[in-house]
């Protein structure tokens, strides 16, 4: 704002330097008054415009066409150039801030910039210099400490600052204002309530509400903030098959039946919430592990149809005859009968061994029981925990 390079007695870190931005990016900064101090130490305007564009593709102005040896301490920086090898000792930063210090009244707040290769015996010195000097306070900083600074002298430092491992964490995916969402009304042993689930572009889900009970209840705000937890869960990608796997057969009050025919009991609340998000955002299987009931429409036998509505009137026995003949002569594709006959093998497996994630332990022999409707049977002893 006030056109310096630099401020108080504070020296310039280089005459060329880069700042990493916040956003990201970089930026390479250049110091405005190196053509003023040429031209006062008596370069002409060509020589000036040399130096300038040596020290741009060069980043030090060591070296420079045109300048004196004895001009070079004039430029010299807090930090070596990255290309140079001059610099601002850290006891001339020190005498500096000593001159100044008999007239002001508070400490400096000036960094001393002390090279990478610094001591804990050079920091030592260092503290001890300023004490003699009567400085009030010092602050010492070692080039490259930290593993991200601000200003470095070379893209090189930037890059490699830029490039370190970082903590690796999950980014927020915030819903748009305007979505899409479905409301579900369920019931869980007498206990009303409503799923509201918030969907993004591609219908994935992105957020839930559960509203139950009274507001203010007990039960209302613990649902409440259920939801709010697994809405940030769902945003900050948590897959929805780990959080159906992790609250799917939790158990508690209020438990009991439901209206849903293919959830037709919930040990819970979350029970039933998770298993009815499985039926709307996971796959068959995925319910099928979850304990959801599929309801498949099976195709219907000749018998069947023809008892389908009840104004049809009743087939005499030997018609009947005739139409199970008929039914018995119809074949199956092979396909069809494959895929039957291996569903139809590894369902009772499934049925048995998955969804046990609640299933206590025998209390005769130790096994892991099994469920078996509302209880549990031990296929070991033959034990159950109730049922008959």
């Amino acid at each position: 704002m006030m056109d310096c390079d630099t401020t108080g007695v504070e020296p310039d870190i280089a005459l060329v330097k880069y700042k990493k931005l916040v956003g990201g990016g970089m930026l390479k900064i250049v110091n405005q008054t190196v053509p003023t101090s040429l031209k006062r130490l008596g370069y002409d305007q060509t020589q000036i415009n040399s130096i300038v564009r040596y020290i741009d593709e060069n980043d030090t102005i060591e070296g420079a066409p045109h300048l004196l040896d004895e001009h070079l301490p004039v430029f010299d920086c807090a930090f070596k150039a990255s290309n140079g090898t001059r610099s601002i000792h850290y006891r001339g930063h020190l005498k500096m801030m000593g001159a100044v210090q008999p007239f002001i009244s508070g400490a400096i707040s000036k960094t001393i910039n002390m090279p990478t290769s610094a001591s804990v015996e050079d920091i030592e010195a260092a503290y001890y210099e300023a004490w003699k000097l009567g400085l009030k306070a010092v602050a010492i900083y070692r080039d490259g400490c930290k593993r991200s600074q601000p200003l470095s002298t070379a893209k090189d430092k930037v890059a490699a600052i830029a490039g370190a491992p970082v903590e690796a964490r999950a980014a927020r995916r915030k819903l748009p204002d305007e979505r899409q969402s479905i409301t579900h009304k369920f019931s869980v042993g007498g206990h009303e309530g409503y799923i509201t689930v918030g969907k993004y572009e591609d219908g994935t889900p992105g957020e839930i509400f559960i509203t139950m009970a009274k507001e203010g209840s007990t039960i209302s705000g613990l649902m409440d903030s259920f939801a709010t937890m697994t809405s940030l869960a769902l945003q900050h990608g948590v897959p929805m098959q780990l959080l159906v796997d992790k609250f799917t057969h939790m158990r508690f009050e209020p438990s009991g039946f439901t209206k849903n025919p293919e959830i037709p009991m919930a040990k819970s609340i979350c029970d039933y919430v998770f298993k009815w998000l499985a039926t709307k955002f996971l796959t068959r299987d995925s319910q099928e592990e979850a304990g959801v009931i599929l309801r498949d429409i099976a195709p219907a036998s000749p018998s069947v149809v023809t008892s389908a509505k009840s104004d049809v009137t009743p087939l005499n026995a030997k018609d009947q005859e005739f139409v199970e003949k008929v039914a018995s002569t119809i074949e199956l594709p092979k396909t069809a009968v494959m895929l039957t006959e291996e569903r139809s093998a590894d369902h009772p497996r499934k049925s048995t061994y998955q969804m046990q994630a609640d299933a206590p332990s025998c209390s005769d022999c130790g096994s892991i029981m099994v469920r078996n409707g509302a209880c549990y049977k031990c296929l070991n002893c033959g034990s159950t925990s109730g049922c008959s």
